[in-house]
């Protein structure tokens, strides 16, 4: 464990939703107009190859938050409960005394074992997780805590729904750049950072610990003025899609699936069509809008780092900026995050140490691949404080560092199951058992595979295949990657199994620990 040099005792945590990977000024991404994270990555690491374990909201934060693959704390989609034996950074801080503050949501759905059957909770998506001191709740639906906040900020304001701030000004029911009807000053990222810049300027002269999250750029894709149409559409990347939705990834079942279902509803406010029949301009004016959200969640992140360094926390306070999962956008036809295409879960990660151990590699970017369950064991060692032994994450200070020898991961995994959860409850693909509805994914520098228990699999050749476009799967010439990429998974998942307690055995002495042999004392 890498202890703390100095008393350093602030930790923000910006956690963000639905956020793709590559939209960061800093990486180059010159359509991503986000000068505030750019300067915080300055300052930091930026890790460029950082995937989420799941999608969508509930599997991935319950990843991030517990340190656990998807396969082994379960949350396979949104809805599911979370088990009460799975620890998570909440409830490791307050064991150490730590108090830890929520703005947003985790998306967690509690163990019915705990709260009882008939909690209001299974009424919705996910709420706050226990063990946060709830600051600022965004709750699903309900969203009592904002549309109040509005109402105060603003008497004309009369809403009674997020509908009623979030809608754009023009409803034609397909995709465009039109401005929401609500105003910035009034928007759910104000209201995070409104209430960030309260609680740190109450708490500044005692050590804290701040879970911020931001709703975007989650749908629905509308930006309020000016953000709507402030990125140059010259600038926007061509959407990476086969020239029809049939010819993806050769048809492969679960695609078509997805491609015959996804509603524009899901994604706009008055919505009509499905997804995958959008024009090149429509999407065009759907990608404006989402970049407009990255901006706007920008601007107001840089309120609050702003608000750090003129109250003096900036130089001791750890600051890290990830996301739940990424977006479709449109690449592959598909919008949201869905099925096993990176853009679902590639996501940002910065880290910024201000100690001097960080120094010496400050605004550099690792290019190594690296996992969200490494997040909270990063966390924990910077405070310097034990690692859960059922976390499967790794800490990431030593390349926070650049320590010799600290080395990125040589593949990432990430799960994904073909049921829907919250609110309809059932399987995707019709006659798929439940118990057949995951997918999992290897991918590696150069290979991509994933494995379905009974649809075909999908392997990719990243190197020749960048845009994931050919199904090497049963391709003779591919035979020995595809069996050594489904070798490589079966020892992952090995490795990783539920461990919690298997490491412990009885002996003539007591509990004791079967690594080190020593007495177990507490876990």
């Amino acid at each position: 464990m890498t202890q703390p040099s100095m008393p350093i005792p602030n930790v923000l945590l910006i956690v963000v939703d639905q956020w793709r990977g590559e939209a960061l000024g800093w990486l180059g991404a010159a359509h991503a107009h986000t000068p505030n994270l750019d300067r915080l990555a300055a300052r930091g690491v930026t890790f460029a190859q950082h995937f989420a374990q799941g999608a969508p909201c509930a599997p991935a934060r319950a990843s991030l938050l517990t340190g656990q693959y998807v396969m082994n704390h379960r949350v396979v989609t949104n809805g599911v409960p979370l088990d009460r034996r799975h620890t998570h950074l909440a409830r490791e801080l307050r064991r150490a005394g730590r108090d830890p503050a929520l703005i947003g949501y985790t998306t967690t759905t509690p163990d019915p074992r705990a709260v009882g059957f008939a909690d209001i909770a299974f009424t919705r998506m996910g709420e706050a997780g226990e063990g946060w001191t709830l600051v600022g709740d965004f709750a699903e639906e309900i969203h009592l805590d904002y549309l109040a906040w509005a109402r105060r900020r603003d008497p004309e304001c009369t809403a009674t729904s997020v509908r009623e701030l979030w809608a754009p000004s023009e409803a034609t029911g397909r995709p465009n750049d039109s401005p929401t009807l609500g105003a910035a000053e009034l928007s759910d990222s104000r209201w995070s950072s409104e209430h960030a810049l309260d609680y740190l300027a109450v708490r500044q002269a005692q050590p804290w610990f701040l879970h911020l999250g931001f709703l975007r750029p989650h749908p629905p894709f509308s930006a309020p003025h000016p953000y709507n149409r402030l990125v140059d559409p010259s600038l926007l990347p061509r959407a990476r899609r086969a020239a029809t939705a049939a010819e993806e990834c050769g048809g492969h079942p679960a695609l078509a699936f997805f491609h015959s279902i996804l509603p524009m509803s899901s994604f706009i406010l008055g919505g009509e069509g499905n997804v995958a029949a959008m024009t090149e301009s429509e999407l065009d004016g759907l990608r404006r809008s989402y970049y407009g959200l990255i901006a706007e969640v920008d601007a107001e992140i840089g309120r609050v780092l702003d608000f750090l360094e003129a109250s003096g926390q900036a130089d001791r306070t750890l600051i890290v900026f990830t996301s739940d999962h990424g977006e479709q956008l449109g690449d592959h036809h598909l919008l949201g995050k869905c099925c096993f295409f990176d853009e679902s879960y590639h996501i940002p990660l910065i880290i910024a140490d201000p100690r001097p151990a960080a120094q010496a590699i400050r605004g550099s970017v690792v290019r190594g691949l690296t996992e969200s369950v490494d997040v909270m064991p990063t966390i924990l060692d910077w405070l310097g404080l034990p690692v859960p032994i059922s976390c499967d994450g790794q800490s990431l200070l030593p390349l926070v560092h650049g320590a010799a020898g600290a080395a990125a991961r040589d593949a990432v995994h990430f799960e994904f199951n073909l049921r829907i959860g919250y609110p309809y409850a059932k399987v995707l693909l019709p006659g798929l058992d439940w118990r057949d509805a995951d997918l999992t994914v290897l991918r590696s520098e150069r290979y991509k595979y994933v494995h379905f228990p009974s649809l075909p699999p999908v392997l990719f050749d990243l190197e020749r295949d960048p845009g994931e476009f050919t199904n090497r799967a049963g391709d003779p010439a591919y035979r020995d990657v595809e069996l050594d990429m489904a070798r490589r998974m079966l020892t992952w998942r090995m490795r990783h199994a539920e461990r919690t307690l298997s490491r412990y055995t009885t002996s003539r002495r007591g509990l004791v620990d079967m690594v080190s042999g020593e007495m177990v004392a507490k876990l």
